[in-house]
């Protein structure tokens, strides 16, 4: 079989992949899990990042990552590699990370400051908006600089969170969730928080499985002890499983909440994104192993500690939790059908001082556990899955309800996509 045949065969294979999906998200029981290849295989991995993560807005950062010009951040998203940079304006900006001479990756590095984005291959230059201001001289008399700059991405900011989109055509709608983003998040002052830490982990296990794991809390009691020194489960207080005593507690908060002007109403856009937030544990401020505050220096105009934590929802990858003295935000990103990327943050006023106001580690403690328990249990269920015993399985509509909301909005989104593709 020569090259070419193996090329036909491949997309044929992918033809026969985005029909596979398509069938199998119309025919499936919405309370159980996904048939294992969706799970698995590497056809149907690629229409996720075709259909999914190619198409629909994604979390990449924080503003406050790009504090100047000529800050900046990479992402791979995919095979893409995505640059996010503070102009000389102050408008965050969002590019292909590839040089439009011979395609090399023009910032290399993690995040750094620049002057201007040059590629170190040939050392063609850009300014601070994408435009192509220095090729050299060898491009001969007919070349245009102005035909060469970056390839832009779609770019968004709220409430000190950047989203990029990298659909070829008009992006999905996000305005409504941003508006709100922008005034749940006013009272943290963004852009005025550092990152305090960071750390990422490579899980061996589809995307799909580290979001439904983060959508319930069915496994919680048997997995997180730390988590819930502090974390109550419920979403809401129309959740099934809360008692008269949370909703009493809930009232007492809220009420705290409203004389300092602090939002705490659910609000919601479609499933994809939801905003609410929600008390901890009596006597507890926030997710430490003692409840009491991690940091010296509330973020913004914050004066209540017990504000508990305001939970940010953004499908495909990202939640986060809102706290009075420190953020956390996480981000999921898939490498392959069997590895992802979670990426979490933690984030301080920017004149807390480490070591004097707050102790990294101490800081970090209960996130670092639940994320490598979460590791573990995902791991797991990989495995299991990929036997050929697995079958899918029933969903808990009282303690996963959250599951099957992101599933439905995975399947919605494929579909819809893949209708358009067809157009």
């Amino acid at each position: 079989m020569t090259e070419y045949d193996l090329l036909n065969l491949q997309y044929n294979h992918i033809g026969e992949a985005r029909r596979d999906m398509s069938r199998t998200l119309t025919e499936r029981s919405r309370n159980l899990s996904l048939p294992r290849a969706l799970y698995n295989d590497p056809f149907l991995f690629r229409v996720d990042m075709e259909e999914v993560f190619m198409k629909e807005w994604l979390f990449v950062g924080m503003t406050c990552e790009l504090p100047t010009p000529g800050a900046y951040i990479t992402v791979e998203i995919g095979q893409n590699p995505v640059l996010v940079v503070r102009d000389r304006d102050g408008e965050v900006r969002a590019f292909h990370n590839v040089c439009r001479h011979r395609g090399s990756r023009v910032c290399t590095a993690k995040k750094g400051k620049v002057a201007n984005l040059t590629c170190p291959y040939h050392q063609w230059t850009y300014d601070l908006k994408g435009n192509l201001i220095f090729a050299g001289t060898e491009m001969g008399d007919g070349f245009d600089k102005n035909d060469f700059g970056l390839k832009p991405a779609h770019c968004k900011t709220a409430g000190g969170f950047i989203y990029v989109c990298l659909a070829e055509g008009d992006p999905p709608e996000i305005d409504a969730y941003l508006a709100a983003l922008d005034a749940y998040m006013e009272p943290y002052d963004m852009a005025n928080a550092k990152v305090a830490a960071e750390s990422t982990l490579e899980e061996n296990a589809n995307w799909k499985l580290v979001v439904e794991n983060n959508r319930e809390c069915y496994h919680c009691s048997g997995s997180h002890p730390e988590l819930l020194r502090t974390l109550l489960e419920w979403d809401d207080t129309t959740d099934p499983r809360a008692t008269p005593e949370f909703k009493a507690h809930y009232e007492r908060q809220a009420a705290e909440w409203d004389r300092e002007g602090i939002p705490h109403k659910h609000v919601e856009f479609g499933l994809q994104n939801r905003i609410v937030r929600m008390p901890l544990k009596e006597g507890t401020a926030v997710m430490t192993m003692d409840g009491k505050p991690a940091c010296k220096k509330n973020l913004g105009r914050i004066q209540n500690q017990s504000l508990g934590s305001m939970r940010i929802l953004h499908l495909p990858n990202s939640w986060n939790h809102m706290q009075s003295d420190h953020v956390i935000v996480f981000q999921v990103l898939p490498i392959s059908a069997q590895r992802t990327l979670v990426t979490t943050k933690w984030l301080v006023h920017k004149d807390a001082v480490e070591g004097e106001d707050y102790d990294v580690e101490r800081m970090r403690y209960v996130w670092d556990q639940t994320n490598k328990q979460d590791r573990e249990l995902a791991e797991q269920n990989q495995k299991g899955i990929n036997s050929l015993a697995y079958q899918p399985g029933p969903y808990s509509e009282t303690y996963e309800f959250g599951v099957i909301n992101f599933l439905d909005w995975y399947g919605e989104t494929i579909l819809k996509n893949l209708t358009h593709d067809s157009l």
